[in-house]
C-alpha cells in the first residue's frame, strides 16, 4: 500500500469537495504530489461520505480505486450484518425471541400492527451496543466470549462492522495490497482486536480452530472477469465448504447475489440454513444473506425469513407460509378505497399470503402482488395509495378515469401491456400527482386504478 506523503495529504484535504475529473485536468504538478493517489482518495471519500459516513468521518482512512468503492458494502448493509451476528450470539436473556409474530413471544403483536416482532428493536439495540463497544457489563460479556473470522476480507467494510462485536476478529484475504489497506484502516478505526492474515481463505478454514462466527462473501466473477450469480460458480464455492463451515463455527453468514432464488439456495444447502435475510435499501434489493448452522432437531426445519427495507422489517417462519403466490379465501372488499404495493424485499420473499393475513389486506389477483383494503393500513411495508377510480380498458372507462389528465406515474403488475406501452396508449406524459396502475383483478379482468399517493 502506498502511504500518502504530506504534500499529497494536504492536496486531498484542500480539494476533497471538488470534481475529480476537473482536478485531474487542471491540478498543477507539484513536486512530491502523487496526483493519481490523491484523486483516488478524493473520489473514495466522496463516495464514502454518502455510502459510509462513519468511515468518511474518520481521519486516516485510505480508500481503494473507484471500482472497489462502488462494489463494497454500504454502512447500512454492513451494520445489518453486525446486527445478525450479535443477535445470533447474544444470550437468550439479552434478546427476546425473534419469532414473536408466530405467537411464540411473551408479547405477541396483533396481525394488523406494522411491528412484526419485538425482535427488530432488540436486534437494533443489541447491535448498537456492540458497535459502540459500550462499557456496560452486558456488552463486555458479549464481546469477551466471542471470536469471528472473515474468510473473504476484500476492502474490509463488512469486517470492520462485524469485528466491533467480537473480542477476537480475523480478516483473511489473498491479495497483499488489500491486506495492507485493511491493516492500516482497521488501526485508524480503532479496531485493536483485528488480526490481518494474508492467505487463501479456504486453506485458512481447513487449518483454523473452531470460532463462534464465520463470514463469507464469495467473489461473483469468473476467471475472465464476467459476472456470475450461481453459488457453485462463485469463489469459493460455499456448497463444497458446507460441512467444514458447520464443523468450524456456531454460525456462518454467507452473502449472495440478490438475484438468486432464495428457496432454491435453501434447498441446495440441504438443511443447513437457519435464517434467510433479504436486505434492501431505498427499495432496491442489495443482498441475500443466509445464516448456516447445525441442525438443532433431527427433523429438518424451515428457516426464518427476514425482509428488510431500511426501517421496514418483517420476519416470519417460512414453513407456515409456503404458498407465497396463493390467493386468500376472502373475496375482494366491496369498498376498494386503498391500494398497497409491497416493498422489494417482500416481493423477493414472495410472502404475499403473509402480508394479506398480517395487515388485513386482500390480494388484487393471482400474481398481481398488489393489495386493496376498505380502510387505511398504518405503516404498511411498502407504498400506499388512495384509490380514486377503477375502470376497464374500454374507451368510456379510460375517458372517465383520466378526466382530462395529461400526465401520470404509470406502473403495471400482471398486465398485458408494459408501462411504456400503456403510457403511449393513454397519451400521457410522465410525472405529476396521479398514479395509474394497470393490473389483473380476481376473475382475470384487466383494470386500471387511478390513485394518489398517501
Amino acid at each position: 500500500m502506498t502511504i500518502m506523503n504530506d504534500e499529497t495529504r494536504e492536496f486531498v484535504a484542500m480539494h476533497r469537495n471538488e470534481d475529480v475529473r476537473e482536478l485531474a485536468l487542471k491540478a498543477k504538478r507539484v513536486e512530491r504530489l502523487d496526483l493519481p493517489l490523491a484523486l483516488d482518495q478524493i473520489a473514495g471519500w466522496q463516495i464514502a461520505r454518502k455510502k459510509l459516513p462513519q468511515w468518511a468521518s474518520c481521519e486516516g482512512i485510505v480508500y481503494p480505486p473507484h471500482i472497489s468503492m462502488e462494489q463494497c458494502s454500504s454502512q447500512f448493509t454492513a451494520q445489518y450484518k453486525s446486527e445478525i451476528a450479535q443477535t445470533l450470539l447474544a444470550p437468550a436473556a439479552t434478546v427476546r425471541a425473534r419469532v414473536s409474530d408466530s405467537g411464540e413471544s411473551d408479547n405477541q403483536t396483533t396481525k394488523s400492527e406494522p411491528q412484526l416482532s419485538d425482535s427488530a428493536e432488540s436486534v437494533m439495540q443489541t447491535a448498537k451496543s456492540a458497535f459502540q463497544l459500550s462499557d456496560s457489563p452486558e456488552s463486555d460479556t458479549l464481546v469477551a466470549r466471542s471470536s469471528m473470522v472473515d474468510l473473504t476480507g476484500g476492502f474490509g467494510v463488512d469486517f470492520s462492522y462485524l469485528a466491533r462485536g467480537f473480542s477476537q476478529a480475523t480478516y483473511v484475504e489473498r491479495q497483499r495490497h488489500l491486506c495492507d489497506l485493511a491493516e492500516h484502516n482497521m488501526a485508524a478505526l480503532g479496531l485493536d482486536q483485528a488480526r490481518i492474515v494474508c492467505g487463501d481463505g479456504v486453506e485458512y478454514l481447513r487449518q483454523m480452530g473452531p470460532v463462534d462466527f464465520i463470514y463469507l462473501d464469495p467473489a461473483r466473477r469468473d476467471e475472465h472477469g464476467s459476472r456470475t450469480y450461481a453459488i457453485e460458480d462463485c469463489t469459493p464455492n460455499v456448497f463444497e465448504l458446507r460441512d467444514l463451515l458447520l464443523a468450524k463455527s456456531q454460525y456462518t453468514l454467507v452473502k449472495l447475489s440478490p438475484m438468486l432464488d432464495w428457496r432454491k439456495a435453501v434447498a441446495d444447502f440441504d438443511g443447513a440454513v437457519r435464517e434467510v435475510h433479504i436486505v434492501a435499501t431505498g427499495n432496491e434489493c442489495k443482498e441475500l444473506l443466509l445464516v448456516l448452522g447445525q441442525q438443532v432437531h433431527e427433523e429438518p426445519s424451515a428457516p426464518r425469513v427476514f425482509c428488510v427495507n431500511d426501517n421496514q422489517r418483517i420476519d416470519y417462519d417460512s414453513a407456515a407460509y409456503t404458498q407465497g403466490l396463493r390467493i386468500g379465501g376472502k373475496p375482494l372488499p366491496e369498498a376498494k378505497n386503498y391500494l398497497y404495493e409491497p416493498n422489494v424485499s417482500i416481493m423477493k420473499a414472495g410472502c404475499f399470503d403473509l402480508v394479506e393475513e398480517r395487515f388485513g389486506v386482500t390480494q388484487v389477483g393471482p400474481s398481481s402482488h398488489l393489495f386493496v383494503s376498505a380502510t387505511p393500513v398504518a405503516d404498511f411495508p411498502g407504498r400506499g395509495f388512495a384509490i380514486e377510480a377503477i375502470g376497464g380498458m374500454n374507451k368510456k372507462d379510460i375517458k372517465r378515469l383520466l378526466n382530462g389528465t395529461k400526465q401520470a406515474n404509470i406502473a403495471v403488475r400482471n398486465f398485458p401491456l408494459t408501462a411504456p406501452q400503456l403510457r403511449k396508449k393513454l397519451k400521457l406524459a410522465d410525472g405529476g400527482p396521479v398514479y395509474l396502475f394497470g393490473t389483473t383483478m380476481q376473475g382475470c379482468d384487466h383494470v386500471l386504478l387511478r390513485t394518489s399517493k398517501i
